[in-house]
């Protein structure tokens, strides 16, 4: 059901409206919420933060429909408003365009017209949401979103169905470049910078077409999560393909002899999933936290150079698939108890090939 604000001081737009659109209410599919004026509407706006679109008059006591505009378009960028108002003067629907409405009806209302743009602007506001809601599920595209509506997405309370806080069931990968801080420390920024972003480059394309999203790039490292289908296999397998595409590609500058590698460690199991940070920032992450996350974070500082390590309880978990020899216990911080690990060689397919 679509909610909806109405922001006009006549004492009758209320009556209207209801009577209007009363087949609408009466099948639950729009909600209407009054108010009075500018002040009055972001009152409405706080308690009610699922609200879809904005109906607004410009000459109201207070606040008028223009103000709040400008509030609305600082502090809900995709809370989409509609002016409907007697002053339809070029001058007032330049201002209101410009403060950033998403169109403009002049009274008396047209009801008729009035339903198709309500509809309109709802369906635009359903096709942002859905955008951004698949921009969510591929964090590596965050980077091409505005700053303002990440921070929106962050800060309004119906980001909760837009994806809840849960617990998942789910695998996550730490995959580090060997001695790439060393590198970085002898080597120009623009060729640091370059091959980070080549090696980079080589373990996004595989772990997206092996099922799996980019939590986070942390230094030299990826931090990555994969939760659907056979996810612990699909990661294990993303590792191994990783670490071969990795070590095959060619010198990118003649006079440096730096042969990459990398570490990666991997742990599956129940973690919880949902919006970290800061909401006095207004920057929040949607991400992964738990004790598995942080023991495939330390698998990997665990690692050797080329190695890919597991837990004995992954091990036992993926034995049939995978070519696996046991490197030895290890303590890993915070643990009370040392862990057996393994290293995983390669897939059975690739192990029986000819």
């Amino acid at each position: 059901m679509a909610k909806i604000l109405v922001a006009d001081d006549e004492t009758d737009i209320q009556a209207l409206i209801t009577q209007k659109f009363r087949q609408e209410i009466r099948n639950q599919k729009y909600e209407f919420i009054f108010a009075i004026n500018g002040n009055d509407a972001l009152e409405k706006i706080s308690q009610n933060p699922d609200i879809d679109i904005v109906l607004s008059d410009i000459n109201m006591p207070e606040m008028d429909g223009l103000t709040l505009l400008s509030r609305l378009n600082e502090s809900n960028p995709l809370l989409k408003s509609v002016i409907v108002s007697a002053y339809g003067d070029m001058d007032n629907i330049r201002i209101a365009m410009n403060r950033g409405a998403f169109d403009f009806i002049t009274k008396p209302i047209n009801f008729d017209d009035l339903a198709l743009t309500v509809n309109k602007t709802l369906n635009y506001v359903y096709q942002i949401r859905d955008t951004l809601k698949a921009l969510k599920e591929n964090n590596i595209l965050k980077m091409y979103v505005d700053e303002r509506v990440l921070n929106f997405m962050g800060s309004r309370e119906f980001e909760s169905s837009l994806e809840a806080n849960e617990t998942i069931e789910a695998t996550v990968v730490f995959i580090d470049i060997c001695s790439f801080t060393a590198l970085s420390e002898s080597e120009a920024p623009d060729v640091v910078i370059t091959l980070l972003n080549q090696y980079f480059d080589v373990m996004v394309k595989v772990i997206l077409e092996h099922g799996g999203y980019i939590d986070k790039f942390i230094g030299d490292s990826v931090m990555a999560v994969f939760k659907s289908g056979n996810h612990l296999k699909n990661c294990v397998e993303a590792g191994l393909e990783v670490r071969r595409e990795i070590e095959a590609l060619p010198p990118l500058f003649e006079n440096l002899n730096f042969k990459p590698k990398i570490t990666v460690g991997i742990h599956s199991g129940e973690m919880i999933s949902g919006n970290i940070g800061s909401s006095a920032l207004r920057r929040l992450d949607y991400t992964v936290i738990g004790d598995v996350v942080n023991t495939a974070q330390r698998l990997q500082s665990a690692a050797q150079q080329g190695q890919i390590i597991i837990s004995e309880e992954t091990f036992q978990k993926i034995k049939q698939d995978f070519t696996m020899v046991p490197v030895g216990m290890v303590t890993l911080k915070n643990k009370a108890t040392p862990l057996q690990i393994y290293e995983v060689l390669n897939s059975e397919t690739q192990a029986n090939r000819p």
